[in-house]
């Protein structure tokens, strides 16, 4: 039997005992002293859906004897701002959500830190020159407008290696800004097997090239994570299955940066609005910071996350 493909995940029935059930199962086998993380965006203030991927993220690490990884993914300069960072630590602070390392007191006194994206840029470099080295990065001046036309004119959205514009042979000048820089990871499929949902796998491209720097000069977020769990020695990704589609590429972009095998990933329920919609920041989801200063307790809020996906009231 084929295992399934990623597009299946959000049907999964997540059996009788519910996800706190699964999740329990798949923790009982991990070997000890797996590093994981917890790595919000400062775009905006937390919500729900953040406390509830952290309950995951901090129970498995604690069941399995691991450690929890605070990282500040700021790679997008033009929507990160220093308030939504100061307000995130605080809130954790608040719900109670200790990370292993760095000490929160580190990352607020604003010094450069190895956990925060935006202090790391010649991380990202050296392993943009790893795949340059290798022939895979070319500069793109494809945009989503490019996409959604290819898409109009042949019924079907792009999908495999390239992009419409054939910009892989086109020798853009990578250094004239305005363009994407996109690596060429190959074809064919990833498998694997989530902690939570079973035997996985799904295209390299599923939607093209992997865009590793925008137009913007910011280091892009499928590039990025790869390149942090690298240099955080994370061996265990827990994150929302609306990110399963991205684990096939991120597979073998780690594989092409020199790394032997990819971490373990457990990918769990979001908690969705009444149409179906996963709770977004863009969507103005109510924030936790709102929700504290209105009166809701840490417990309150720790509790209200579970319940919406599944998990026991810790």
């Amino acid at each position: 039997m084929e295992p399934p493909t990623t597009a299946d995940a959000s049907r999964q029935d997540p059996g009788p005992g519910g996800f706190d059930a699964v999740l329990a199962a798949a923790v009982r086998d991990l070997p000890p002293g797996l590093r994981t993380r917890f790595a919000p965006a400062p775009t905006g203030f937390l919500h729900l859906g953040h406390v509830a991927n952290a309950l995951v993220v901090w129970q498995v690490a604690r069941a399995s004897r691991g450690s929890v990884i605070l990282r500040i993914e700021d790679h997008d300069r033009q929507r990160c701002r220093p308030e939504f960072e100061t307000t995130l630590l605080h809130d954790l602070e608040t719900l109670g959500f200790v990370p292993d390392e760095p000490a929160i007191a580190e990352l607020r006194d604003g010094r450069p830190s190895s956990y925060r994206q935006s202090d790391n840029g010649g991380a990202y470099r050296t392993a943009a020159s790893v795949l340059d080295t290798q022939g895979l990065v070319y500069a793109c001046d494809c945009t989503r407008t490019t996409f959604a036309q290819w898409a109009v004119a042949n019924g079907a959205r792009w999908a495999g290696p390239g992009c419409p514009g054939g910009c892989a042979g086109r020798n853009l000048d990578r250094q004239a800004g305005g363009t994407t820089w996109r690596a060429g990871l190959g074809r064919g499929e990833e498998a694997w097997t989530d902690l939570v949902l079973g035997p996985r796998s799904g295209p390299v491209a599923d939607a093209g090239d992997l865009p590793i720097l925008d137009r913007h000069g910011n280091w892009t977020y499928a590039f990025c994570v790869v390149v942090d769990d690298l240099r955080h020695e994370i061996d265990l990704v827990i994150r929302g299955e609306d990110l399963l589609d991205a684990t096939p590429a991120q597979i073998r972009l780690g594989r092409l940066l020199g790394r032997a095998e990819p971490p373990r990933f457990l990918h769990h329920p979001l908690i969705r609005r009444p149409d179906g919609r996963k709770l977004s920041k863009a969507d103005g989801a109510t924030s936790i910071r709102d929700r504290l200063r209105a009166g809701a307790s840490a417990s309150e809020l720790r509790g209200k996350a579970a319940a919406r996906i599944g998990l026991a009231r810790d």
